[in-house]
């Protein structure tokens, strides 16, 4: 009795592409196709962009010599409005042949917005706050005296009221010393 060899059980195309699949249907070979490029023009587009802005649009299409870009709203539209020259010159350096770029609003898609940096902020040593010190001895009372009043007396130690005003920190004006805006006229 003759044996036949036998085949390796599973997936034959172990270790494969996931969708290289597609590549056997014409017709979903050119999905892939267009899929694959949209992305890479996506990387291009994305290369040109603050960071801020990476990964807020979509490729929509690429038709005659027009890149059409979908994105979720108008402030990051009239943002890229801006930039778009920039954009444009880019394309064109990485090898592609656009030269207009469209933009089409679709709000709810889901496009992440960029998650905003971190808040870089260091808190005022005793230099500041002598160096500013110095500064309310120099301002005229008003607004901006009062604003470096309260910075330092929120940045001093707890102290009793009294040792405040013997350091030198009062508040800048008082309601009284501060002008009052004149109060506009209406004429009937």
């Amino acid at each position: 009795m003759a044996t036949t060899p036998r085949r390796p059980s599973g997936n034959p195309t172990k270790g494969a592409h996931l969708i290289g699949w597609l590549g056997h249907d014409t017709q979903a070979a050119s999905v892939l196709a267009t899929a694959q490029l949209h992305l890479k023009l996506r990387g291009v587009v994305e290369q040109a962009l603050p960071a801020a802005m990476r990964g807020a649009f979509d490729v929509l299409k690429i038709e005659q010599s027009t890149l059409t870009l979908m994105v979720s709203s108008a402030a990051f539209a009239a943002k890229f409005r801006q930039l778009a020259p920039r954009v444009i010159t880019h394309i064109q350096a990485a090898g592609w042949n656009l030269l207009e770029i469209k933009l089409r609003v679709q709000g709810g898609l889901g496009i992440p917005v960029a998650a905003q940096p971190p808040r870089e902020a260091r808190a005022l040593d005793q230099q500041d706050l002598k160096t500013f010190e110095a500064l309310t001895h120099q301002l005229r009372p008003g607004p901006l005296a009062d604003a470096v009043a309260r910075l330092l007396a929120h940045h001093q130690p707890s102290q009793g009221q009294g040792q405040k005003q013997e350091h030198g920190l009062r508040p800048a004006s008082t309601h009284g010393e501060t002008p009052e805006a004149p109060v506009p006229q209406t004429h009937k």
